[in-house]
């Protein structure tokens, strides 16, 4: 469980194939050194299990259906993606309830600065359009979000300047797929009332 909250950014550093068609990845991160093994951790929101490390990086395996998913397959030495750790029991909930269980990719269709803020376009695609609510929570990429406008085939976030900063939306641009967890609690709001109506 996570809560939206970017702790850090981490750098790509190596790219493997693995058996079939999953992919392996190395990220360089100053606080690899505090992983375990078997600990997870959220690479641009999706959660993953760290399965080596050392003092200056750490290694996670992306299945296929995780590459299906998210923008892992998009990735390239070099990269910059956010990073989280998994929450503590006393850990604030300073974000909203975010599993790192990614539901889609989306596009970014346009980047407008508006004084000190900057207004992002999201593109929706049609089957997602109930679970995107005008003032409600989204994750894109790992950050808890607020929909700021809803559009119907589109919804716009707003993103404060050390949001911007200090994560890997300084390194976007239009036609780039970010990683999009709607709410959870939506979610099973949703499957409540088609469960309802059948």
């Amino acid at each position: 469980m996570f809560n939206g909250i970017v702790e850090d950014t981490g750098i790509v550093k190596e790219i493997r194939k693995l058996e079939g068609n999953g992919l392996e990845f190395d990220i360089s991160w100053s606080k690899s050194s505090e992983l375990g093994i078997d600990d997870s951790i959220a690479i641009n929101g999706a959660c993953q299990t760290v399965v080596h490390k050392t003092d200056d990086y750490f290694t996670v395996q992306a299945v296929e259906e995780t590459l299906r998913k998210t923008n892992f397959g998009e990735f390239k030495i070099d990269d910059y993606v956010n990073l989280e750790r998994s929450l503590t029991l006393n850990a604030r909930m300073d974000g909203h309830m975010v599993q790192g269980h990614v539901d889609t990719t989306a596009e970014i269709l346009n980047l407008d600065k508006e004084g000190t803020n900057w207004l992002i376009r999201i593109a929706l695609d049609s089957s997602f359009k109930n679970l995107v609510v005008g003032r409600g929570s989204i994750t894109l990429d790992g950050i808890s979000l607020t929909v700021a406008r809803d559009e119907g085939d589109s919804f716009v976030v707003a993103i404060i300047p050390y949001t911007y900063e200090h994560t890997v939306l300084k390194y976007r641009n239009p036609g780039d797929l970010v990683n999009v967890e709607f709410d959870v609690i939506g979610k099973y709001v949703i499957k409540y009332m088609e469960n309802l109506n059948n």
